[in-house]
């Protein structure tokens, strides 16, 4: 019975997966189909756009080349004109003289026919009959202005859609994810000349498999790459996959995109959980900082009030070594969020709201240059409200204290180890549940400031505590290479490891 039960809820299962992959691609279907047509109607404006700037150019060619033609014809009338208006005057001069001379040719005195005859001789010498041109000055041809659109009027019927670049395909063995960077290889299906460069377009999401329709992210988009590779660098990892997809552009157009990829990112991301923390401490998110006025509204309990202002109350021993009553987990985030007592008295604590129960994780912690006193570690749910970090046999933690002089600590069970190493303003914190190791890092340089060894026997809450000043979380980080490198040699010389003064065994 249990048996059959057990299978068919791997059915239901599979079943229930399956319809909403369905659901998702006929999303994806409408989609598409209103993006059909709404292209279509996006390119045929863009084509009248097209045509109507080709009219414009040749309505404007043909005013220009008619104009053109007009003032010739103006100016060779002009000239004509002119030419004519010269030869009316010298024909009307000519007739004038003609008539003259006509005239003479009845003169009977022969001194005054001598006298005529000279006059009419130097006339028709100056006359401007015989000083014009009888010649055109400008032809009656415009074959000069013909044109002829032969070549054009073939290139034009000649025009075609643009070519368009086919769709990359994107090379999932040669992608890798990280170090909070994604490195994304693709190619293109054959050799195209014309490509000038590529779009790379990625989201987050929390889906796998094809990118949802109705996701609330939007697509990020790079654009002008040249290569055939691109890394996204500076990836914060609080989803669990991202999407991407690639397309192809030359001079003109982009191509279709590529098949979308997606790629699991995996990180441990977590906030403060403000429910918890001391009154003392305000939280935001993933910033917390310590505010003496806090906790003037909470109740005193009696033995436990700060009774010596002035003193840094995190130096003071352990008052209380009573651990709360373990709680039921009902899942990692919801077991730490609202399901505690809040910190009292002198552990100015607040943990995470998300619990480690398996595999890896890695997380940073950046402190406010003139805080006082803090801690960074982690800690079993049960910590005390009345407990403070790395003095329980249930958390460990590195402790900073820049009261007076700048101490800097590894804590357990109320046992410290001094650590003569420089503090850094950044501190990495490497947790393998399954591998019992907890490591602290200088977040900049990648080096090992501790590492705690046992063996983790139930979730581990991220724990912090804070006096007089302020840090922040840097969460959604996966483990650095350099931290794995180091945990890798580590591990390969854990049979002689008794030299290395910054490792811990702790049983």
């Amino acid at each position: 019975m249990d048996e059959q039960r057990e299978t068919l809820q791997r059915i239901v299962s599979t079943l229930a997966n399956k319809n909403d992959e369905i659901h998702n691609f006929i999303d994806m279907l409408n989609h598409t189909i209103e993006n059909v047509q709404i292209n279509s109607s996006n390119a045929i404006s863009e084509l009248d756009e097209e045509f109507d700037g080709l009219y414009s150019v040749l309505d404007e060619m043909k005013g220009s080349m008619t104009n053109t033609i007009q003032q010739e014809e103006a100016s060779k009338i002009q000239t004509l004109q002119d030419q004519l208006s010269q030869c009316n005057d010298a024909l009307e001069s000519s007739e004038e003289l003609l008539e003259l001379a006509v005239q003479s040719l009845d003169i009977k005195d022969p001194e005054e026919f001598l006298k005529t005859a000279r006059q009419i001789k130097d006339r028709v010498t100056m006359a401007s009959a015989f000083r014009i041109s009888l010649k055109p000055k400008v032809s009656d041809s415009m074959s000069h202005l013909m044109v002829d659109f032969t070549l054009e009027r073939r290139m034009l019927q000649a025009v075609k859609f643009l070519p368009v670049p086919k769709a990359p395909e994107i090379d999932l063995a040669a992608c890798l994810v990280a170090d909070n960077c994604i490195t994304v290889a693709w190619r293109m299906p054959e050799e195209d000349s014309r490509v000038d460069h590529f779009i790379l377009e990625y989201k987050k999401t929390n889906f796998d498999g094809l990118p949802r329709v109705k996701d609330e992210q939007r697509w990020e988009l790079i654009d002008y790459i040249k290569a055939t590779e691109y890394t996204l660098s500076g990836l914060k990892f609080d989803t669990k996959y991202m999407n991407l997809r690639v397309q192809a552009c030359n001079k003109a157009v982009a191509g279709e995109y590529s098949d979308p990829v997606t790629l699991e990112t995996k990180a441990f991301v977590f906030s403060l959980d403000s429910t918890s923390s001391h009154l003392n401490l305000k939280v935001e998110d993933t910033y917390v900082e310590w505010d003496p006025t806090g906790g003037k509204g909470q109740e005193k309990i009696k033995g436990k009030e700060n009774k010596s202002s002035g003193q840094n109350p995190l130096l003071k021993s352990n008052r209380s070594s009573t651990s709360s009553p373990k709680r039921t987990s009902i899942s990692p985030r919801s077991s730490a969020r609202g399901s505690r007592d809040r910190f009292i008295g002198e552990s100015y604590t607040v943990l995470g709201d998300t619990a480690i129960e398996s595999g890896q994780h890695y997380w940073e912690v950046r402190v406010q240059k003139d805080c006082k006193s803090y801690s960074v570690g982690v800690t079993y749910r049960n910590l005390g409200k009345f407990d403070q970090l790395g003095k329980t046999n249930s958390s460990w933690c590195i402790h900073i204290n820049n009261w007076l002089q700048t101490t800097f600590s590894a804590k357990h069970n109320n046992k410290t180890k001094i650590l003569d190493i420089p503090v850094p303003d950044r501190i990495g914190v490497y947790c393998d549940f399954d591998g019992g190791h907890l490591a602290f890092y200088n977040a900049n340089s990648k080096e090992l400031l501790y590492t705690f060894r046992t063996k983790f026997t139930q979730p581990l809450l991220p724990g912090f505590m804070i006096w007089c000043g302020g840090l922040t979380v840097n969460t959604g980080l996966q483990v650095p290479s350099p931290v794995k490198t180091l945990q890798k040699n580590e591990n390969g010389l854990s049979g002689s490891t008794s030299s290395l003064n910054n490792i811990a065994y702790i049983t």
